[in-house]
């Protein structure tokens, strides 16, 4: 009797493994590298430690998504690049830190969660509203002049990031200024054995708020499907009788409120600002944009997570690479992927 090979089938399993690989690899890059550097990461060390570095570098990527979020907006829906960006940053954690330790001092140093959330949230909304006051006067006097040119844009953006860095120093002063964190977001809670940090998690919640928010408004409302549509065809969009102008107006605040947010959650987060706090972030800014895909949110997001990540797993395993360790990983990436990981589709 003829016999049955049994050898073919499982000499054929690498290969269709290969090819899943690839295939996931292809359409989901994002995932791809962030769940192939958590791996790699958990093979480099033990559990425990893997955990709370992911979780730090979650809620790291967070905040710098809240920062490098309003940069991706500027430049996908208006095709902007706002340098003065990190100006914006050191706004908003000035404007936050200045509520929290003159006007909502006794809130922030009580030992009650509510009124913890009772400093806090202001001081967050104060920041908010003080990068995008700041966001509508810089885009009239700055940015209207120079749209559709971007090395006009890059001139004027870096002039105004002086000015305004500038005009910090001469409001607060040029020393640096600690920033207590309230009680109720010190500290870690114990969870299996692991301290996680609280601050932390607050921060991953929020990043993923408005991760989703921002989807959302962009994606799924009418006001989000206006702009990108004022931003491909401009005189078709104003022929139907909407002023485009408004919502590029509306677009920019926006950013410049989102950098204010960021500005406040880092201030809190370092418990110390400068008034070049946010130059200094800015390569970690323009890296996650470039990472991502210009203009892209959902590169944004993923581009932060990979960058908080990283500089933590890097910085535990070999402290004197963190400093270059976000450049390499853009490096790699655009070497693999010219376009970022999740590029803005042009219709």
């Amino acid at each position: 009797m003829p016999t049955t090979n049994h050898t073919a089938a499982p000499a054929g399993t690498p290969a269709r493994l290969g090819a899943s690989i690839r295939q996931f690899r292809d359409q989901h890059p994002h995932w791809f590298l962030l769940l192939g550097l958590m791996l790699a990461a958990l093979l480099l060390m033990d559990f425990t430690t893997w955990l709370v570095l992911t979780l730090s570098g979650a809620a790291m990527g967070a905040m710098l998504f809240l920062m490098a979020s309003g940069m991706t907006l500027t430049f996908g829906l208006m095709n902007v690049l706002n340098l003065a960006h990190g100006a914006f940053i050191s706004l908003g954690a000035f404007a936050g830190a200045t509520t929290l330790l003159f006007w909502l001092n006794d809130q922030a140093a009580a030992s009650s969660l509510w009124l913890n959330l009772a400093g806090v949230l202001p001081a967050l909304l104060f920041a908010v509203l003080v990068a995008a006051a700041i966001g509508l006067m810089f885009e009239w006097l700055v940015i209207r002049p120079v749209y559709g040119d971007h090395l006009k844009q890059i001139l004027v953006t870096v002039g105004g990031s002086i000015i305004l860095m500038q005009l910090i120093e001469v409001v607060w002063g040029p020393n640096e200024i600690p920033v207590p964190r309230p009680e109720a977001f010190s500290g870690a809670v114990v969870v299996a054995g692991i301290a996680l940090e609280k601050y932390r998690l607050w921060a991953v919640a929020l990043g993923v708020l408005v991760y989703a928010l921002m989807t959302w408004v962009i994606e799924r409302t009418r006001i989000g499907i206006l702009i990108r549509a004022g931003v491909e065809d401009r005189e078709m969009v104003e022929v139907h009788g909407y002023r485009v102008r408004l919502l590029f107006l509306g677009v920019f605040i926006a950013g410049s409120a989102l950098a204010g947010l960021g500005g406040a959650m880092w201030a809190m987060y370092q418990e110390l600002i400068t008034a070049h706090m946010g130059d200094e972030l800015m390569i970690s800014v323009v890296v996650i944009i470039i990472l991502g895909g210009l203009g892209s949110v959902k590169g944004c997001f993923f581009g932060a997570i990979l960058v908080g990540l990283i500089n933590l797993y890097v910085g535990f395993l070999e402290p004197r690479l963190a400093a270059v360790a976000t450049v390499g990983l853009m490096v790699a990436v655009l070497m693999w992927r010219p376009q970022g990981l999740i590029p803005v589709i042009r219709v």
